[in-house]
């Protein structure tokens, strides 16, 4: 007779319902595939519906998630309701009765992780969060098992599939970011407030964990630098087609000499690039290890069917973990010690790079020398300039393509050329990853 595991889950939104009706429509084929009998015992939603067809069968309903969470017979949580306070309080309940958690919460993982991952810890139980990061693609597992054999020397990755969305369609057709944001919001790829996708911050959040498990360190959300696509422009777009560039919105963490780098940023990268190509809503991360050298993931990125997919696998590996009599195979962040930072985090300004710099200025002769001489007072080494424009214009837009430079020294730069009195428009600044 098949061992038996059983399961509750909190929160019935978009991811929930699709976990439902995983668990529920494909439970001989998780049987088959791991001799386990997994078993919704109960779902816990403040909108309950007990005429809902898709509930049938499962024999608890609640509006009270600590139902389910004070039950003895569950063994596994689910939670899908995300936020922070109520999330953090059912997560941390159920770790304390000594039950194992599956969640996607990346916000609440990247700004608590390390007080819950050493709760888990402490009371032997395992909190497992694959779909927080890349919806369907198995890249949580990867770093953690799958690579444990290598040292990880960088990540990059297209985590967002919002914001790739809007640069694609930018790309593809031309539109300005407004137009495009519309678009995607009335598709349904954008919430009505889309700050935290389009400024960066859900792959901050994503980027966290990311990179803790990658470099066995405990990174702090407010240490990885965060910047938005909101400023990018077609006119951007543009130059970054003559230079066969492609503009993304890029996770990029990187171990240098005992430091690390964490940073989420729009990133023109050069169309050979396999991430160049990754466009729509899927999302991508590539990972370079000592050993494999670098491997690429790609699926997916968000929705309830691809992310139910990653949250029930959690299930099943812990599933399969409770029938063998293992209480943590595997360490939340794939490292066998305390959870605690580290590595010291480089700051954005120290972090060194090719820079994209476009200047708005007027028409007038010695502009391009005394820009390019600021620029060298401030050690920042010019490959490659463009301009473009018709005389008598109202500013011409001028484009540098730089040599490896800190941040700091092209914010030196920069802050001394927006003061020129022919500087129409505050400049605009990306960096650019591959070129060399």
């Amino acid at each position: 007779m098949a061992k038996q595991v059983n399961v509750g889950v909190i929160g019935c939104g978009i991811v929930g319902r699709g976990t439902i009706e995983t668990l529920l429509k494909n439970k001989e084929t998780i049987l088959q595939k791991s001799g386990i009998s997994v078993n919704l015992v109960g779902i816990a939603d403040i909108r309950i519906d007990n005429n809902d067809e898709l509930l049938n069968g499962v024999a608890i309903k609640t509006t009270d998630a600590m139902e389910l969470i004070n039950n003895p017979e569950i063994d596994i949580i689910v939670e899908l309701i995300g936020g922070y306070t109520h999330a953090k309080t059912f997560i941390l309940a159920a770790i304390e009765q000594g039950k194992h958690v599956v969640t996607a919460n990346k916000a609440l993982l990247a700004t608590h992780g390390k007080e819950i991952f050493n709760k888990a810890i402490e009371k032997g139980v395992q909190v497992a969060f694959e779909a927080s990061v890349g919806g369907g693609i198995p890249i949580i597992k990867v770093l953690k098992e799958d690579l444990a054999a290598n040292n990880i020397e960088e990540i990059d990755g297209i985590i967002n599939g919002t914001a790739n969305y809007i640069l694609t369609r930018m790309i593809q057709e031309g539109k300005d970011y407004k137009d495009v944001l519309a678009d995607a919001q009335k598709l349904g790829y954008a919430e009505a407030d889309p700050t935290f996708d389009v400024q960066g911050i859900d792959s901050a959040h994503k980027l966290t964990l990311l990179s803790s498990i990658a470099f066995g360190t405990w990174v702090e959300f407010d240490k990885v630098y965060t910047e938005g696509i909101t400023n990018i422009s077609t006119v951007d777009i543009d130059f970054a087609k003559e230079l066969d560039c492609t503009i993304k919105l890029l996770a990029i963490a990187k171990k240098r000499n005992g430091s690390i780098e964490v940073r989420v940023h729009p990133t023109m990268i050069p169309n050979r690039f396999q991430l160049a190509a990754v466009n729509d809503v899927f999302n991508a991360v590539q990972v370079k290890g000592d050993v494999v050298g670098t491997t690429l993931h790609y699926g997916r990125g968000a929705g309830g069917t691809p992310t139910s997919s990653a949250v029930v696998a959690d299930i099943v590996n812990i599933a399969r973990d409770i029938v063998s009599g293992c209480k943590e195979r595997v360490p939340a962040l794939g490292f066998a010690q305390a959870i605690e930072s580290h590595y010291p985090i480089v700051n954005i300004d120290d972090t060194v790079s090719s820079f994209y710099m476009r200047f708005n200025v007027e028409d007038n002769p010695g502009v391009l020398s005394t820009i390019a001489g600021i620029m060298s007072l401030n050690n920042v080494s010019i490959s490659s300039a463009i301009q473009r424009g018709k005389e008598g214009q109202d500013g011409l837009p001028l484009v540098f393509l730089t040599h490896n430079a800190t941040g700091k020294q092209i914010r030196n730069a920069v802050d001394e050329i927006d003061k020129l009195p022919f500087i129409k428009d505050k400049t605009v600044v990306i960096r650019v990853e591959g070129l060399r």
